[in-house]
This record gives C-alpha cells, sequence and structure tokens, in this order.
C-alpha cells in the first residue's frame, strides 16, 4: 500500500449520509471517495403507505379508547392486564412502529411531522435510533442483537399492532419473527432502493476498502466494480450485510461490530493498520 497516501475508502452513498460519513472518515485518517452506487426512490404505490400510517395513528386511538381510568387498557389487543408498565410507563397493547434503517425514519417522518403520543418505536441499532430521535420520536427499543431477528426478538409479547415501513427489497426476518410469536404486524413498503447506473466504476489507484452498508450495496459492487483489485477490502457494516455479500460472491475481509457507520469505519481503520501519528497505512 502507498505509504504517501491514506487509505482509500469507497463510500457508496451520496447525499447527507454520504457526507457525513465521508467526515467521519477523514477525521480517521482515511481518504473517502464517495461513489454512490444506490439511492432511494418513492414506493410504487404511495397511498399504500399514507393508508399504513393513518391505521398505526387510529390503532393508537383504540388503545387509548380502551384504557380505564389508570391509563392501562383492558387487553383487547389479545393481552389481558398485567398491571406492569414499561419503563416509559406505557402499558401492554400500546401500538409500535419498527423501523431498521434511517431511510425509513427519513420517509415515514416526511409523511407524518409528529408521531402520535402513545406510539411505540423500536430501532434495529444505534444509528437509526440516532437518525429517529433527530425526527423527534422517542425511541422506546433499541435491542443488544441489532439485527432484524434481534428487534423481533426483544419487542414486548404483550406489544399492540406493529407496522414495519420497510424497503420493497427487505428479507422477511422481522415480520416472520413477530408472526412466530403471535406478535400482529403489518408491512408497507416505504421505498425502494435502486442503483444509479450501470457503468463500470473503476478508481484510480483502487480504492484500499469498499464501505458495504446493505446487500443492495453488495449487489451493485458485483455488477459495477468487480473484479476487484486483490488489495481492495470489502467492509460490512454487520453479520446480516456480510452473510448478503458473500451470497452476492464477494470476499468479506471486514465486519463491523455493531451496525453504525461509525463502528465500520473504526473496523476499516484497526484492519488497514493506519499510523496513528500520520494517519497513512504503515
Amino acid at each position: 500500500m502507498d505509504e504517501e497516501r491514506p487509505p482509500v475508502v469507497l463510500v457508496p452513498r451520496g447525499g447527507a449520509w454520504g457526507e457525513a460519513v465521508a467526515a467521519a472518515a477523514r477525521q480517521r485518517g482515511l481518504d473517502p471517495v464517495v461513489v454512490p452506487l444506490i439511492a432511494d426512490a418513492p414506493p410504487e404505490d404511495p397511498a399504500a403507505l399514507d393508508a399504513a400510517l393513518a391505521r398505526l395513528a387510529a390503532g393508537h386511538e383504540d388503545s387509548a379508547e380502551d384504557a380505564d381510568e389508570d391509563g392501562v387498557p383492558d387487553g383487547r389487543h389479545g393481552a389481558p392486564p398485567t398491571g406492569r408498565t414499561r419503563p416509559d410507563a406505557a402499558g401492554p397493547g400500546a401500538p409500535w412502529l419498527v423501523v431498521t434503517s434511517a431511510t425509513a425514519v427519513r420517509v415515514v417522518a416526511g409523511r407524518v411531522p409528529r408521531l402520535p403520543a402513545g406510539v411505540r418505536v423500536a430501532c434495529v441499532g444505534a444509528a437509526t435510533a440516532r437518525a429517529a430521535r433527530q425526527a423527534g420520536w422517542p425511541v422506546d427499543l433499541v435491542p443488544d442483537d441489532e439485527s432484524a431477528a434481534g428487534v423481533a426478538a426483544a419487542l414486548p409479547s404483550d406489544a399492540g399492532p406493529v407496522l414495519f415501513p420497510r424497503s420493497e427489497i427487505a428479507a422477511t426476518t422481522l415480520v416472520d419473527g413477530l408472526r412466530a410469536r403471535g406478535i400482529a404486524v403489518s408491512e408497507v413498503v416505504a421505498y425502494r432502493t435502486v442503483g444509479t447506473g450501470d457503468e463500470p466504476v473503476v478508481l484510480a489507484p483502487p480504492p484500499d476498502a469498499v464501505l458495504v452498508t446493505s446487500g443492495s450495496v453488495a449487489q451493485q459492487v458485483v455488477r459495477r466494480m468487480t473484479p476487484l483489485d486483490p488489495r481492495t477490502h470489502v467492509a460490512c457494516i454487520g453479520p446480516s450485510t456480510a452473510d448478503a455479500a458473500r451470497a452476492a460472491g464477494l470476499p468479506v475481509h471486514v465486519v463491523a461490530r455493531s451496525r453504525s457507520a461509525e463502528a465500520l469505519l473504526d473496523a476499516v481503520v484497526e484492519t488497514l493498520h493506519p499510523n496513528p501519528r500520520t494517519g497513512r497505512s504503515s
């Protein structure tokens, strides 16, 4: 690796996210190159999303009407009153909004400026939770296992109806997990993830690392960047993304310890061994 330059990392999305990740990379002595491989697009049927969000609000109103004078629902949603409350004082039967990406947060917040007061919010990980809080949402649950399976396992068994606004190509892990536990969940496409073109992406010199933040990114790397230079590390944001990258035919060299861009960059730095004094590879 060239000792006269910092390690080059390819950031696969543009916009505010790409700018923030590029800034975080520079802080770590890396040289980011933003090459948007994917972008977000509206769902084919935006009316379905609006209707689902309206039902979420209506579900909250139903829960409030079912509450007794102490504010405890009467169990109409399938769980009898237990007398216990969650740390935020919400009783059983409260509706939940589950989000597994910052993009889902942005889309929903753009259509519903304020969530109904009684709706609980579960986020797949710290980065999604940060986006939710920035949107003004209270965050009630972030699982220790930052994955769709982790959310499905951690949601309270007495949860009310769950809405899952998702990417068009999201896996069924979350929905299957909740239904297996007997929790009512409805899913709706909130956005589509699309490629940004077909032309090959060639960087000179080749990047030292490519950040792979989703299965969609992995597919676009395969479509537009393979064969990768043997010196290029494929860095994945989490185990599920690493599995998707391998399924797409990519080698995986780096997996972040937690599901955030910051943790991914830290893992890249650790793998590439930059010199602490110069920020350059040693």
